[in-house]
């Protein structure tokens, strides 16, 4: 009887907040508390070492603004809980890069006008990184080019009441 081919594993990141291309609830943006939303991710291909996440929003009127960066979560981490607020809410050794308002942490969605995308990018590495806290998502991309053993994204929609 031959031997069963191991299925590849696919890096899948979920919330459970809002479901992929649907509204972020007011909660996680500018408009309300302004909390991280809780993510959960499974499917890490053999071999990673530790996770970065990126989230961003391309539609940002003077180009892709940044709103949260994290890298060096452990590999035995598959989610963050809501409300991240600084370093010691991370899984010990993970830290937080630089957004586009110049702060270590997460900045929730805040849309000048119209309805924007916000894309959470989550990337398995082979390694951690040799980054101090604080740097920026051009210098996390640039530690993690030849790094990357799988991605997987979650987007998500706000636009502002007013």
């Amino acid at each position: 009887m031959p031997t069963p081919t191991p299925t590849p594993t696919t890096l899948q990141l979920t919330s459970s907040a809002f479901a992929p291309s649907q509204p972020i609830p007011s909660r996680y943006t500018c408009e309300g508390e302004d909390l991280s939303p809780p993510l959960t991710w499974s499917g890490a291909p053999v071999g990673t070492q530790s996770f970065a996440l990126i989230m961003d929003d391309p539609d940002a009127p003077r180009g892709t603004f940044v709103h949260w960066v994290v890298y060096n979560l452990p590999a035995s981490v598959t989610s963050l809980s809501e409300g991240i607020r600084s370093d010691s809410d991370l899984p010990q050794g993970a830290v937080h890069g630089q957004n586009s308002w110049g702060r270590n942490s997460y900045g929730g969605p805040c849309p000048p006008s119209g309805t924007h995308r916000y894309f959470f990018t989550l990337y398995a590495l082979d390694r951690q990184l040799a980054l101090a806290p604080g740097a920026t998502k051009e210098a996390l991309l640039q530690a993690m080019t030849g790094h990357i053993l799988a991605q997987a994204q979650l987007m998500g929609t706000y636009q502002r009441r007013r």
